[in-house]
C-alpha cells in the first residue's frame, strides 16, 4: 500500500471517531439510472413486476432517462399537438447504506409537478401536491420492511425498488390556472436527493440577519425545528459565523432539551457588519452542529446583512441609499427540456442575467429552484418571488389550502436568502374564467388572509401582487399592469401613464413590459404600426389584447414583431426611467422566450417571445440596449448582428445604431469614418449613437470604436444591402449554409417571380425530413422550428445528419414545395 493511501485511510478513521462535520448527513443527487413512461399504470404493480415476475414481455416499454426530467421537455412547442397533460411514471432501484445506527432515509424532492405520489416497492411512502415547493419524504421504516423481504434478497438482489408516479392533469380545483400563459409541466424536472441523517436532526434552520440604516449595528438570531419523531434527552447545538472571508466572526454552544417547535440556536451582536449588495454582495456562513450519542448533524446556510424600504409614494432604498430597481423576469424553461434545467444551464442563463445588468429579478408565476436563490444572493440580484395563484380567479377549499401551504413553504425554505426583497401574493387575480363565480370580495377576503401569513411569517419582508385593482390596497406593495406601445398606447405614454399609477397607490413598482419579437426579424421602418394606435386609451393589457386577432389597433395585433421595434421601445422605457427619481423600479418581462399553451398563432407556435434572448440564450438585439444602460464594464455593439440584408433605394441614407455605454464612438463603413459621436442617454435612438449612411449595394462592412476613458473596444458586422424591388414571393429556394460536427444548417428564402428576394416576406413555411438524419426542431426558437414565419423573407432549420442520406423539404401556402438532397 503506498503511503499516501495510508496516510488518508488513517485520516478518515481518525475523523469518524471524532465526529468531524466530515463524517455529517450525507446527500447525493438521484440523477442516473431512472426510467420513464408516459402514461398512467394499472397500479404500482406494474412498475415492480417486470423484475420479481421476470417477465420480459412486460408493457409498457420504459425509456431510459436522466433526472432532472419533463414530460413535455418537446411537446411543449410541438406546432400540431396539443402538450401531454396527464400521469408518468419514474422508476430506478436504490443501493440503502445508511451510515446512521437507527438513522433516517429520506428523499428529498426540489420540486415536481404537479401531483406526485412516490412507492418503495408497493407501499406508498408519501406524496405532495404543488409543483414548485420542496419537500421531503422519510423512506427509513419502508426501507427497512422491504429488507427483510425474499424479493429484496433474490429478485433485486439487494436493491431498493422506488417508484413515483407525476401527475400534470388539468384540474381547476389546483394552481396554477391552466388559463395561465406558461404550462403546467409535469415530471421530475427539479434534483431529486438521497438524503442520510443520524437520528437527532434539524428539519429547518431560519436565519434572520437584521442591520439598522446606517449599517453599524446588527443583530443574527439562529432558530431550528427538530425533525419529529425524536427520542427524548438533550443536544449539543453549537453555531459558528464566518465572515465573507471565511474568518471566524462569532460562536456559541448550548445543551437543548429535544422537544417540537422552533427553538433558538443562537445569537449575536454585530458591529458594523459587511453589508449585501448588488454591487457588494457580500455572504456570511452560519455552521449550525447538532450532537447527539456520538452522531452529528450539520448544515450551513449563507446569509446577508442588508437593511431594505420602499418608501411609501417614493423609491427603493437599499442600506439607506436609493436603487433603482433594474430588473427581468425569469420561467422556469428551456429549450429541448423545458422545465427541466440542469444546474449548469440555470447558472449559464442567471449568469447571462447578471451580464445583462440586472440588479432585480421577478420569478414567474411561482416558487424557483433553490439554485436560483442560492446565485441570487452570489451574483447580487434581488429578488420578488411569488405562489403560483395565477389568473383563474378563486378556487374552493382545497385550492385555497394549496396556495396558503405553498406560500408558508415558499418563505420557510426561501427566509434564509437576502436576496428577497418581496413576498408575491398573486398574479393577474382579476381574470376570470376558471370558474362558474368571479366574486371579487371572496377574492379580497383570501388576498387578505395571504397578506396576514405572509407577515406572520416573515415581518421583515414586503408583500405585493401585479395586476388585480380591486385588491391593489391589500398587499405592501402594487403593480399595475404597463403595456405602453404594445398592447395598449405607444411606447412614448410610458412616463405619464406610470405617474398616474404610481400616485394612486402607497408603494409603487413596475413589473411586466415590453413586447415580442421574432428573432432574426428586421424591419426599415419598425415604428409604422404606432401611426394607426389611438392616444389617450391607456397603456393596460386588457381580455383579448394578446390575441392576434381583431378588437382595437395595437402593436401586439399591428405591429411586425422585429427586433427593430422592440430595441426602439426597450430604448424609450430605459431613456425615460433615468429621469423617474420616485420610481422604485422596472422589470421588463421576461429574459428569455418560454413555451405557453395559449399562443398557437405566434410566429413561432406556443411560444411567447417577448424574451431579450432565445429559449436556448441566445441574444436578440435588444439584449445589448439593456447593456448599454445598465453595465459598466465597457460594451459596444452595432445593430444588425442577425440581419443579413438590409434594404432601401440606391443612395438613400439609412440610419445605422450603435448601442454602448462609453462616452464616445466613431463608427467606420467600409474603412471610412462616418464622425465621432457622443452618448447621451436622453438623445433617443441609441442614446445619439446613430449615424445617416449611405450605402452601397452589395456587401457593406461596419467597424464601432467605442472609448471610455484609456478603455476602448470593437464590434464589427458586415451587411449586404439591396436596391432592387419585389413583389409577393413566387417561389421558394432551400440550401445548405453550412455543417459543423455533423449538424447541417438549412436556409429557405423567398423570391418573386423574378428571382429577386423578398425581403419583408413573413409567410408561414414547414420544414420537413426524411432519410436518416434528425430535424432538430420543437426546440421553441426561430431556428429550430419545423412551422415558423420567415423573417426578412428566410429561415433556417438545422438537420442533424448522422452520416447519412436525408432529403430536406419546405413548404408555405400557395408555393411550390422545395426540395434538397443531403
Amino acid at each position: 500500500m503506498k503511503k499516501h493511501t495510508v496516510i488518508c485511510f488513517w485520516l478518515l478513521l481518525l475523523l469518524s471517531f471524532l465526529g468531524h462535520p466530515a463524517a455529517a448527513q450525507q446527500s447525493t443527487r438521484l440523477t442516473d439510472g431512472w426510467e420513464f413512461v408516459r402514461q398512467d399504470l394499472g397500479s404500482v404493480w406494474e412498475a415492480v413486476r417486470p423484475v420479481v415476475a421476470g417477465n420480459p414481455e412486460s408493457v409498457p416499454l420504459w425509456t431510459p432517462v436522466t433526472l432532472p426530467h419533463c414530460f413535455n421537455a418537446r411537446d411543449a412547442v410541438d406546432p400540431d399537438v396539443n402538450y401531454y397533460q396527464g400521469p408518468g411514471w419514474y422508476r430506478t432501484q436504490l443501493a440503502i447504506q445508511n451510515p446512521y445506527a437507527n438513522g433516517r432515509t429520506l428523499l428529498h424532492f426540489e420540486g415536481a409537478g404537479q401531483k406526485t405520489r412516490v412507492f418503495i416497492y408497493s407501499t406508498e411512502v408519501g406524496g405532495h401536491v404543488g409543483g414548485y415547493d420542496e419537500w421531503t419524504v422519510d423512506i427509513t421504516q419502508a426501507v427497512a420492511e422491504f429488507q427483510k423481504t425474499e424479493a429484496f434478497k433474490t429478485q433485486f438482489k439487494g436493491k431498493i425498488p422506488l417508484s413515483i408516479r407525476c401527475d400534470n392533469s388539468r384540474d381547476l380545483e389546483m394552481m396554477p390556472s391552466d388559463l395561465s400563459d406558461f404550462n403546467v409541466y409535469g415530471g421530475l424536472y427539479r434534483y431529486l436527493n438521497l438524503r442520510y441523517e443520524p437520528a437527532v436532526s434539524l428539519e429547518r434552520v431560519a436565519v434572520k440577519a437584521e442591520v439598522d440604516k446606517a449599517g453599524k449595528q446588527g443583530q443574527l438570531t439562529v432558530k431550528g425545528d427538530f425533525r419529529e419523531p425524536f427520542a427524548s434527552g438533550n443536544a449539543q447545538v453549537s453555531v459558528r459565523l464566518l465572515d465573507p472571508r471565511g474568518k471566524q466572526a462569532a460562536k456559541s454552544q448550548v445543551s437543548l432539551s429535544l422537544k417540537s417547535g422552533e427553538l433558538e440556536l443562537g445569537s449575536f451582536k454585530m458591529k458594523a457588519p459587511r453589508l449585501w449588495s448588488p454591487e457588494r454582495p457580500d455572504l456570511y456562513t452560519v455552521q449550525v452542529t447538532v450532537t447527539t450519542d456520538g452522531q452529528t448533524f450539520q448544515q450551513t446556510e449563507k446569509v446577508g446583512f442588508r437593511h431594505i424600504e420602499f418608501v411609501e409614494h417614493g423609491p427603493f432604498l437599499l442600506n439607506g441609499q436609493r436603487l433603482l430597481l433594474r430588473g427581468t423576469h425569469r420561467h422556469e424553461d428551456h429549450a429541448g427540456v423545458a422545465a427541466a434545467m440542469t444546474e449548469p444551464q440555470i447558472r449559464q442563463e442567471m449568469r447571462l442575467m447578471k451580464q445583462m445588468g440586472i440588479n432585480f429579478i421577478r420569478l414567474g408565476h411561482y416558487q424557483q429552484s433553490r439554485i436560483v436563490l442560492n446565485l441570487c444572493d452570489s451574483l447580487g440580484i434581488t429578488v420578488w418571488e411569488e405562489i403560483p395563484w395565477c389568473r383563474g380567479g378563486l378556487g374552493g377549499e382545497a385550492y385555497q389550502s394549496q396556495g396558503l401551504r405553498m406560500l408558508t413553504n415558499m418563505i420557510q425554505q426561501h427566509y434564509n436568502h437576502p436576496a428577497v426583497l418581496i413576498w408575491g401574493l398573486g398574479n393577474e387575480n382579476d381574470w376570470p374564467g376558471d370558474f362558474p363565480e368571479f366574486d371579487k370580495e371572496k377574492i379580497r377576503t383570501y388576498m387578505k388572509s395571504l397578506n396576514n401569513l405572509a407577515h406572520q411569517l416573515d415581518p421583515a419582508r414586503y408583500t405585493a401582487i401585479r395586476r388585480c385593482d380591486f385588491c391593489k390596497d391589500i398587499p405592501d406593495v402594487y403593480s399595475p399592469s404597463i403595456w405602453a406601445g404594445w398592447y395598449r398606447g405607444i411606447y412614448t405614454d410610458y412616463k405619464e401613464v406610470s405617474e398616474q399609477e404610481f400616485k394612486s397607490v402607497k408603494r409603487f413598482l413596475h413589473v411586466e413590459w415590453g413586447g415580442d419579437s421574432h428573432a432574426g426579424r428586421h424591419s426599415e421602418n419598425p415604428d409604422n404600426a404606432l401611426a394607426k394606435i389611438s392616444r389617450g386609451q391607456g397603456a393596460d393589457e386588457r381580455a383579448g389584447d394578446a390575441s392576434l386577432f381583431g378588437g382595437s389597433a395595437r402593436v401586439s395585433k399591428d405591429g411586425d414583431w422585429s427586433e427593430s421595434y422592440l430595441c426602439n421601445l426597450v430604448d424609450w422605457h430605459l431613456k425615460e426611467q433615468e429621469t423617474m427619481p420616485w420610481l422604485s423600479g422596472a422589470a421588463y418581462w421576461p429574459f428569455k422566450d418560454f413555451s405557453t399553451p395559449v399562443r398557437p398563432d405566434n410566429p413561432i407556435p406556443y411560444m411567447n417571445q417577448k424574451g431579450v434572448v432565445e429559449r436556448d440564450l441566445t441574444p436578440k438585439e435588444a439584449f445589448y440596449v439593456f447593456q448599454s444602460y445598465w453595465t459598466t464594464a465597457p460594451m459596444v455593439h452595432i445593430y444588425g448582428h442577425s440581419w443579413p440584408v438590409r434594404w432601401g433605394d440606391a443612395g438613400e441614407k439609412k440610419m445605422v445604431k450603435v448601442y454602448s455605454n462609453a462616452a464616445e464612438v466613431e463608427l467606420f463603413v467600409n474603412g471610412q469614418s462616418q464622425g465621432v459621436k457622443r452618448r447621451n442617454s436622453q438623445d433617443f435612438p441609441a442614446a445619439g449613437l446613430r449615424w445617416l449612411v449611405a450605402l452601397r449595394e452589395g456587401e457593406n462592412t461596419f467597424r464601432a470604436v467605442a472609448r471610455q476613458g484609456k478603455a476602448t473596444v470593437q464590434d464589427q458586422i458586415t451587411q449586404r444591402y439591396q436596391t432592387a424591388k419585389w413583389s409577393k414571393p413566387a417561389k421558394l429556394t432551400l440550401e445548405k449554409t453550412g455543417e459543423t460536427n455533423g449538424v447541417a444548417t438549412l436556409e429557405v428564402k423567398m423570391l418573386d417571380a423574378q428571382g429577386v428576394p423578398c425581403l419583408d416576406a413573413a409567410n408561414w413555411v414547414r420544414f420537413g425530413l426524411i432519410g436518416g438524419g434528425q430535424l432538430l426542431d420543437d426546440l421553441g426558437t426561430s431556428s429550430s422550428s419545423r412551422k415558423v414565419q420567415a423573417y426578412n423573407g428566410r429561415a433556417i432549420i438545422r438537420v442533424q445528419t448522422n452520416g447519412l442520406r436525408s432529403v430536406a423539404s419546405v413548404a408555405s401556402e400557395g408555393l411550390e414545395i422545395a426540395f434538397l438532397n443531403l
